[in-house]
């Protein structure tokens, strides 16, 4: 069976093609994943997250692919995009002139997926205000701050690194879309996952372990 599937990938250039894109624009995903946003401490940080191991908020650092404990420039993830999707759903069952675009076919899948675009930078500045307030506020187990030089610079600065990372994330999605084999937003979704899972089984063994 698993020949079969190599075999036919081999015959067809143009899905070859397609699966290296994708695999490709995965990589620079999980690159992205690995670079910090400015103005953190690491160390604190890591330790702030050591000590939250089997929270919500290690779940929801699972599904942003190891982003959030590192707080890169991916931090916020995709999670943006899909809230204003889910919005821009709903808005279109209660708002009149919302319904009649999405049945304008292509041209109003167009103009709705670009009201989603900006409804994912609304989110992502709003999210990112809040992170970056909130980091201030935190710090590691023995007392040192995340956060290095708290204010509004550095408030600033995070909220454009994140909302921009999210934006970025969005148009790697939208590429493996087009270009790679589809389902862009779910492939990244599920390659953050699978990236964390071992971490994610190693920490749940140590639980059960120690009770």
């Amino acid at each position: 069976m698993a020949n079969n599937i190599l075999q036919n990938i081999i015959n067809l250039p143009e899905l070859k093609k397609k699966i290296l894109i994708t695999f490709a624009l995965l990589f620079v995903y999980r690159i992205g994943v690995h670079v910090p946003t400015p103005g953190i401490d690491g160390l604190a940080l890591e330790a702030f997250f050591d000590q939250v191991q089997g929270t919500l908020l290690a779940m929801f650092d699972m599904f942003s692919g190891g982003a959030l404990e590192r707080l890169s420039v991916f931090a916020l993830g995709i999670m943006p995009y899909i809230s204003a999707s889910i919005i821009l759903q709903l808005l279109t069952v209660a708002i009149p002139a919302l319904e009649r675009l999405s049945k304008e076919g292509e041209h109003g899948r167009k103009k709705i997926t670009q009201y989603t675009r900006y409804g994912t930078v609304l989110l992502s500045l709003i999210q990112g205000i809040g992170i970056s307030i909130g980091l201030e506020k935190m710090s590691a187990p023995s007392g040192a701050p995340i956060v290095l030089d708290p204010g509004w610079g550095f408030r600033l600065l995070t909220v454009i690194t994140l909302t921009a990372g999210t934006a970025f994330i969005m148009w790697l999605g939208e590429q493996i879309t087009e270009r790679g084999i589809g389902n862009g937003i779910s492939l990244i979704i599920f390659a953050g996952i699978v990236a964390r899972m071992p971490a994610a089984g190693a920490n749940t063994f140590r639980l059960l372990n120690t009770g």
